[in-house]
């Protein structure tokens, strides 16, 4: 017997007992609210949730915090009367003098305050981080309490590209000084939408 075939059957006569695989297991959470709990995390790293009835309300409100913005775009169209910027462009560059872009997000996260959007939603995969002024609308039946809750209602292959955004754009350096919107939206604004859309 050559030792290659010695240190083969050496190998299948010492193989460990089978183990069954464990069973599957969800990571449940304790808030008891999970819009409570999505606002203060949003809060706490930067972002502003504002609750709201309905379209009416989001758009008088946000007329009142970006009245003196031009460059605002939207793909949705319960909000096209608040846009001036047209995103049919074929250029991500031609997105440079976009000051506000307004969001539909899939998802909303409590545990982090991520909201998901996917490339549909966006429309150009560079809007939500080229633009100075980021605002996100979602239903309030859409917030869960963690990602693993998040990774089994999301479905991959139903766009090429997604993204979990957490707060405006935030980056510090080796001296711990926090800048916020060197790579990203200066601001975030959640829109959270108590009724049914």
């Amino acid at each position: 017997m050559s030792s290659r075939d010695e240190i083969l059957q050496k190998i299948s006569q010492n193989k460990p007992e089978f183990s069954a695989l464990p069973e599957k297991f969800t990571f449940e959470s304790d808030y008891k609210d999970l819009m409570t709990k999505f606002c203060e995390v949003l809060k706490s790293i930067g972002g502003s949730p504002v609750e709201v009835a309905d379209y009416e309300e989001l758009k008088s409100h946000f007329r009142n915090i970006f009245s003196d913005l031009t460059g605002i775009a939207s793909p949705l169209p319960e909000l096209a009367d608040l846009t001036d910027f047209s995103l049919e462009i074929n250029d991500p560059h031609d997105l440079e003098m976009l000051h506000v872009a307004i969001l539909q997000g899939k998802l909303a996260v409590a545990e982090n305050g991520a909201i998901w959007l996917t490339e549909s939603e966006m429309v150009h995969r560079a809007l939500p981080f080229i633009c100075q002024h980021l605002v996100l609308v979602i239903e309030n039946n859409t917030i869960i309490s963690n990602m693993h809750q998040a990774y089994q209602r999301i479905n991959i292959s139903e766009s090429a590209f997604g993204v979990f955004i957490a707060g405006p754009s935030k980056t510090a350096d080796i001296e711990q000084s926090l800048v916020i919107g060197a790579h990203g939206a200066r601001s975030l604004v959640v829109y959270i939408i108590k009724s049914a859309r």
